[in-house]
C-alpha cells in the first residue's frame, strides 16, 4: 500500500459494485464519482469534464472511453483485462494497468485444488458423508481417477501457469505446454498446437487469457485429442471453452472428468454443465480470498496513485506501456 496518501484533486469514476477496500483507499486519496454501470449514457456532462481516472473490475468499452475526453488511466481490479478495450486505449493515449503477480500463488494453489478435487471426487466424497450415506451404505466407491502416473498439459504459461507447474512438479508429475510461443529457458516440452498438446497429455489445465484469439479454443477437436481417460481444468476464461461441446463430452464419455471454475456467462452456468457427470464446479474462487483481493485492492489504487503523483504506472498492460503521462 503506499503510505503517506494524501488527498488528490481527481475525480476517479467507479462503475458499479467494487472492492471495499479499493473504496475506502480511492475516498481518501482522490474525488470518487460513480455510475451504476460503465454505460455512456449514464455519464453527467460534469463526469464528462472532469473524471481523469476509472476504477472497474473491466468491462471498460471504446466507447465509454471517448465519452470521457480527460480520462488518462483505467485500472483494472484483476490480472486478466480482455473486457477492457485496451487497444483503443492505447491508440488513444489512455493508460491500462492491471493486477499481475498478487494473486499468483491464490489462483495456482486453488488450481492444484481443483485438480485433485475433480480426479479424486472429494464433493462427490463429501456429500456421500454429510447425507448419512456412509452409514447407511458403507464405505465410498473408490474414485476411478488418480492423480498418479498423469501427464499434464498446460495451456497458458504465464505467471500463474508457472506457478501451477511448480506445484505439479511436486507431485512426480510430467509437465508439457503450449503458448502462441515458446518460454525461453523452460525445460517443460513444448507443443506448438493446442491440439498437439491435448493429444501428448491426458490433464488439461487451461489458464489461457479472454479474448478473440482463445475464443472456444477448447473446442470437440480438442476434448477428443485429449482422449476418455483425459481431465479438464478451466481456471482462466470460461470464454475459451465451447461449452456445449465440453457437456457433451463429459456425457459421453469422450474426456473422464472435468474441473470448473470460471464459465462465458457468468454466474450463469448452462445446465448442461449441470448436469454433466463427474464434473467439479466453483463459482469463479480463483483469487478469492481476503487476504489476495486485499493486495489486488492495494495494487489497483497504487497505479492510480502513482499515475497522478509519479506519472507513471506499475503495472501497465502490454497494449499501453508506451503511453505517457501528459503534463
Amino acid at each position: 500500500m503506499t503510505t503517506n496518501e494524501r488527498k488528490l484533486p481527481v475525480a476517479i469514476l467507479v462503475p458499479g459494485n467494487f472492492n471495499d477496500h479499493a473504496v475506502a483507499r480511492i475516498d481518501r486519496t482522490f474525488e470518487r464519482v460513480t455510475v451504476a454501470r460503465a454505460d455512456p449514457s449514464l455519464l453527467t456532462d460534469e463526469m464528462r469534464k472532469s473524471v481523469r481516472g476509472i476504477a472497474s473490475f473491466g468491462g471498460i468499452s471504446a466507447a465509454f472511453m471517448d465519452a470521457l475526453p480527460k480520462l488518462e488511466i483505467i485500472a483494472n481490479f484483476g490480472v486478466g483485462y480482455d473486457s477492457v478495450d485496451a487497444r483503443h486505449a492505447g491508440a488513444h493515449d489512455i493508460m491500462v494497468t492491471n493486477t499481475p503477480d498478487v494473486l499468483t500463488e491464490e489462483v495456482a494453489d486453488t488450481t492444484i485444488g481443483l485438480l485433485i478435487n475433480t480426479v479424486r471426487e472429494l464433493y462427490g466424497a463429501e456429500k456421500y458423508l454429510r447425507d448419512g450415506t456412509w452409514v447407511k451404505q458403507g464405505n465410498y466407491p473408490l474414485s476411478r481417477l488418480t492423480l498418479r502416473g498423469r501427464k499434464v498439459g498446460i495451456f497458458g504459461m504465464g505467471r500463474i501457469g508457472l506457478a501451477v507447474a511448480h506445484r505439479l512438479e511436486a507431485f512426480g508429475l510430467s509437465i508439457a505446454y503450449h503458448n502462441r510461443r515458446k518460454v525461453d529457458g523452460l525445460t517443460y516440452d513444448y507443443h506448438a498446437t493446442l491440439k498437439g498438446l491435448a493429444e501428448a497429455v491426458d490433464t488439461l489445465v487451461c489458464i489461457a487469457p479472454g479474448g478473440a484469439a482463445t475464443e472456444k479454443a477448447i473446442n470437440a477437436e480438442i476434448l477428443a485429442a485429449l482422449g476418455g481417460n483425459g481431465v479438464f481444468v478451466n481456471i482462466g476464461r470460461g470464454s475459451t471453452v465451447d461449452e456445449a461441446a465440453l457437456a457433451a463430452a463429459l456425457a459421453d464419455g469422450t474426456i473422464a472428468a472435468a474441473g470448473l471454475d470460471v464459465f462465458a456467462d457468468e454466474p450463469n452456468v448452462p445446465k448442461a454443465l449441470l448436469d454433466a457427470p463427474h464434473t467439479s464446479l466453483l463459482p469463479h474462487v480463483g483469487s478469492a480470498s481476503q487476504h489476495t483481493r486485499r493486495a489486488m485492492a492495494d495494487l489497483c489504487v497504487d497505479n492510480l496513485v502513482s499515475w497522478f503523483t509519479e506519472r507513471r504506472p506499475l503495472t501497465a498492460v502490454p497494449e499501453t506501456v508506451n503511453v505517457k503521462a501528459k503534463g
